[in-house]
């Protein structure tokens, strides 16, 4: 399990996912920076860290979105190689149009920073088949622009498709206002492309995979994704 996390200036989450990947998953993971335009030879995971990728100027992931290294990004998932876009992350690749949607600040207008739960959605993708659907995750946000919206048209097809992965909810898997953090439509925590190798996420996994930082409900992320490549065994 090769990982390349790619590293913009303003990441802060870069480590922390070299860290998960390879301590959960045993993967040989490195960092990328972004203004290279290639990736590793045999690159199965790209992961778009969080962070505050150039200060989150202008709009949040529009600056990152177009550096040099995200074309390969692109021919990477375009080719069916798997691609994780975690907060800042999921921001750039809704900016690089590799997802549909945007993320807009949250309806509560400040920054939110604390573990929310989250249940999973579909368990038959790359980064979800160690989890259950249903199943409920306590997993950390820390965001200030994760509210998510798409044209009703777009959410339409998100929800036909099942291309919602995960949804904020509460303790026992319900969703409801209460349980939304950010005013994101239907609750949307995750969603992925149509091919289900590209999953944009806005709770962090990485922090949340080892018992030393408070949980390990994220850690199934890096051991599903390493299954996946395995040939799709639980």
């Amino acid at each position: 399990m090769k990982t390349a996390v790619v590293v913009f200036p303003g990441s802060n989450c870069d480590q922390d996912a070299v860290k998960a990947a390879a301590s959960v998953a045993g993967a040989t993971a490195v960092t990328v920076w972004h203004k290279e335009t290639s990736l590793p030879d045999r690159t199965d995971l790209v992961i778009l860290p969080g962070g505050f990728s150039y200060g989150d100027y202008l709009r949040c992931g529009a600056m990152a979105a177009n550096s040099a290294i995200m074309n390969a990004v692109k021919e990477h998932a375009a080719k069916g190689g798997l691609v994780l876009g975690i907060c800042n992350g999921f921001q750039v690749l809704t900016e690089s149009r590799l997802l549909p949607g945007a993320l807009l600040a949250n309806d509560c207008m400040h920054f939110v920073c604390k573990p929310v739960t989250v249940r999973v959605e579909r368990d038959d993708l790359p980064f979800t088949l160690r989890y259950k659907k249903n199943e409920v995750l306590t997993i950390p946000i820390a965001h200030n622009e994760g509210r998510y919206y798409v044209d009703a048209e777009g959410l339409e097809r998100l929800e036909g498709e099942g291309r919602v992965a995960f949804r904020y909810c509460d303790a026992r898997g319900n969703i409801t206002p209460e349980s939304n953090p950010n005013g994101a439509l239907n609750n949307i925590a995750g969603i992925v492309n149509d091919r289900g190798n590209v999953l944009g996420l806005m709770p962090h996994p990485e922090r949340y995979s080892d018992p030393l930082l408070g949980g390990n409900d994220g850690a199934g992320f890096w051991s599903s994704v390493k299954s996946w490549l395995e040939g799709g065994l639980r």
